[in-house]
């Protein structure tokens, strides 16, 4: 189970700033504890338990990074062409390679290995064949087109860090040095659930009675978690009971690392995640400084954490991309990623309250060199189509009071908060 210390539920009470609390958590957070030895075929979206570093050089040997021919520098005339004799011939693969011989030019490969005594390759199309000779141009500098053993990952040297998750990069170098067993994080265990008398979920044929809508945040959830490479199970609807909550939550308590709800944690009488949590086990509430999203439950129930999430869509995929993902890499034990934003002009004028963050759906409009953000024309945390309309989020600093057209604003894509 994911661990928690003693003291990281210290928060709540005012508003607290969403950088404060992620870093204070990252102090905090004892990740999953249980590590997994796993072949490199397997080791795709892991994450790392702890750091790995070259065994060997790569590249193993001198080669040429070429088709062409090695020679040695000292050989060639600084003043002009330099024709030089062809002897010998090395393809990639080669195992026996004989010395290079001086004053020669040794006809040479891609990948294939470097005769010794020769340190300098031309490219074929720099070169002119002259019988059994070659011409070859002036100004080439000594190693050039010629690959040093360990050029890429000397002995020794670190190559990736603890708590990466492995991507296809990762792969291929740990494949090029030859690592077939990867000490990984045992994947984590994440149980979803949505709250409210309201829901139906998307397999339930019948007709929608007034007053009930389709559940969206669980399968958008679901979506978000494996994508994550977490094991997400969907145990579905609670009603607005406090005691049948209570009991969902404990039983889910007792084989998931991580208890995900959403809806059910702002202050109304119809609220029970808050108490539910309360009565089982321990509930800090926080109210990070941010608009949509800002009633956020964090706390535990024996070793499982819970992170109770708002109801309406918009603010559940803010809470997510901005928190909730964050704190699941660390519990996870990877190295959280903070996306960087990209800065581009506003293409709307918006008045904000100060002390808090905001997000602004917003999509991008012009064509390269004069793109803009645009907000979404519409208000409002429940609409989906602000999300499937739009290609990500203008976050507004606490600081900022007003943005004006041709102002920049701070733009992150769907794309890059979703990983």
């Amino acid at each position: 189970m994911a661990q928690l210390s003693n003291d990281c539920f210290a928060f709540g009470g005012a508003l607290l700033r969403l950088n404060t609390a992620l870093d204070d958590l990252m102090a905090r957070l004892v990740p999953v504890a249980d590590i997994e030895t796993v072949p490199l075929r397997l080791a795709q979206g892991r994450i790392l338990a702890s750091s790995l570093g070259a065994p060997v050089p790569v590249p193993g040997f001198d080669n040429s990074a070429v088709d062409g021919y090695a020679v040695r520098h000292a050989d060639l005339n600084a003043e002009g062409p330099t024709r030089l004799p062809v002897s010998g011939r090395i393809p990639a693969g080669a195992l026996a390679v004989p010395a290079h011989v001086p004053g020669h030019a040794t006809r040479i490969f891609t990948g294939a290995m470097m005769p010794a005594g020769a340190d300098t390759v031309f490219m074929q199309e720099d070169v002119t064949l002259d019988g059994d000779g070659v011409i070859l141009p002036p100004g080439l500098k000594r190693g050039s087109n010629a690959r040093a053993a360990g050029e890429d990952f000397p002995v020794g040297a670190s190559v990736l860090p603890v708590g990466v998750r492995l991507d296809a990069r990762g792969i291929a170098a740990l494949a090029a040095l030859g690592i077939d067993a990867i000490p990984v994080r045992r994947p984590m265990r994440v149980a979803v659930f949505s709250t409210g008398d309201e829901l139906r979920d998307v397999g339930d044929a019948a007709l929608l009675p007034p007053g009930a809508i389709r559940d969206a945040n669980r399968p958008m959830l679901l979506a978000l978690l494996r994508n994550r490479g977490l094991v997400a199970t969907d145990l579905g609807i609670l009603p607005d009971s406090r005691a049948a909550i209570r009991e969902a939550l404990v039983a889910a308590a007792r084989d998931h690392d991580v208890l995900l709800t959403s809806g059910g944690v702002s202050t109304g009488e119809e609220d029970h995640v808050r108490s539910a949590v309360e009565e089982a086990g321990r509930l800090d509430f926080w109210r990070l400084a941010i608009k949509p999203g800002r009633p956020v439950a964090m706390g535990h129930l024996g070793a499982a954490v819970v992170l109770g999430m708002p109801g309406n869509p918009a603010a559940v995929l803010v809470t997510f991309a901005r928190f909730v993902g964050p704190v699941l890499d660390m519990l996870a034990g990877a190295r959280p990623v903070r996306p960087l934003p990209r800065w581009l002009p506003a293409g709307f004028s918006y008045r904000k309250k100060a002390e808090r963050l905001e997000y602004v759906r917003a999509s991008l409009t012009g064509q390269q060199g004069a793109i803009e953000a645009r907000r979404f024309p519409r208000d409002g945390a429940a609409l989906i189509s602000s999300l499937i309309e739009t290609d990500g989020l203008v976050e507004l600093e606490e600081e900022r009071l007003a943005v004006q057209p041709g102002e920049p604003v701070a733009f992150y894509s769907y794309a890059d908060l979703m990983v």
